[in-house]
């Protein structure tokens, strides 16, 4: 489980894919502090397992499920990533509850500053996700967890501070991306709770 706070802006070392998956390596270093083989770590909101540590990185394997359902097979050397440490017990939760179970993909339209450092974010997002997202919600993008500022159909707008747009790859993003997306899982249990109830 983790809470969408960034905690280091890493970079990808490289990628290799192959028939059934890929192999990304990650240069970083503030999240293998506490990390072992085997930890969970999750990379632009996708969480993955550690398979392989070095003192300046770590790889995991992507499953085919995980480069269909997320942008992660987008990715190539020398582009930044978000990371994050899986929460520990105990602490507070200072974005909210994210799995690093990505719902699916949805598109950047713009990125539009609006001065002082602050910036609008606006995401075209897939059609089945429109139900689970709601004015002052949460959702993750890319591992931020972020407030819904507008729901317009498909379209949300998110508002960046200054140091989410400094600590994150937000940045170093073009219209037209492919972004990571996971909805508030309270919203998705309630969707589902919903639905068994209109069939009785």
């Amino acid at each position: 489980m983790f809470t969408g706070i960034i905690e280091e802006l890493g970079r990808v070392a490289s990628i290799e894919k192959h028939a059934s998956g890929a192999r990304l390596e990650i240069e970083c270093r503030t999240v293998l502090g506490d990390s072992k083989l085997g930890s969970s770590i999750a990379v632009n909101g996708v969480c993955l397992t550690a398979v392989g540590l070095r003192s300046n990185g770590f790889s995991a394997d992507l499953a085919p499920e995980t480069l269909e359902r997320s942008s992660l097979g987008d990715l190539a050397a020398g582009m930044p990533v978000n990371l994050e440490r899986p929460m520990a017990l105990g602490a507070r939760l200072s974005g909210h509850i994210v799995q690093g179970h990505v719902d699916g993909t949805g598109t950047l339209e713009s990125l539009r500053e609006l001065g002082n450092g602050n910036w609008e974010l606006l995401v075209r997002v897939p059609q089945d996700m429109e139900q689970l997202l709601v004015y002052k919600g949460s959702i993750c993008i890319d591992g931020i967890s972020l407030t819904i500022a507008s729901v317009e159909g498909n379209l949300v707008r998110v508002a960046i501070i200054p140091h989410t747009y400094s600590a994150t790859n937000l940045s170093a993003l073009q219209p037209g991306a492919r972004i990571n997306l996971e909805a508030d899982v309270l919203a998705k249990h309630v969707k589902k709770l919903m639905e068994s109830m209109s069939l009785r």
